[in-house]
């Protein structure tokens, strides 16, 4: 069975309960790695400087504490695996729905469940509604 290393469980400890309860869930059926919670300020201007967010500290959910924002990834990471990440995301959002927690993902922001029309791809980003 698949399991969170220490640094991911670390990184999952400064997230809402509720996030917490879905990758707990997650991660006995699908192996992935926790890449962040809740972010400083100089991880979140970092994050934005990189384009690796669009928004500035403190506007993030990221930013809140506990975090209500949780970037995570199938493990083992294939960064160019554009499907994979996807296959993830619909059992990250799968399991979210099924405990009754609104959840959205940073590949279709909008939740219409098409991801052409997104401007901002961040295919790691899950995030409370």
């Amino acid at each position: 069975m698949p399991h969170y290393s220490k640094q991911s469980k670390q990184k999952l400890e400064t997230c809402d309960p509720e996030l917490r309860d879905i990758f707990n869930t997650v991660i006995k059926v699908f192996d992935n790695s926790i890449l962040c919670g809740h972010r400083l300020r100089e991880e979140q201007d970092a994050a934005f400087e990189s384009n690796n967010s669009e928004v500035q500290w403190p506007n993030s959910k990221h930013n809140i504490n506990p975090s209500q924002a949780i970037d995570a990834a199938p493990y083992p990471i294939e960064w160019d695996n554009i499907r994979r990440f996807t296959l993830f995301a619909g059992f990250v959002l799968g399991i979210a729905h099924m405990k009754g927690i609104k959840i959205r993902w940073g590949g279709d922001w909008d939740g219409d469940t098409k991801m052409n029309d997104q401007k901002f791809n961040d295919l790691v980003h899950f995030e409370l509604m």
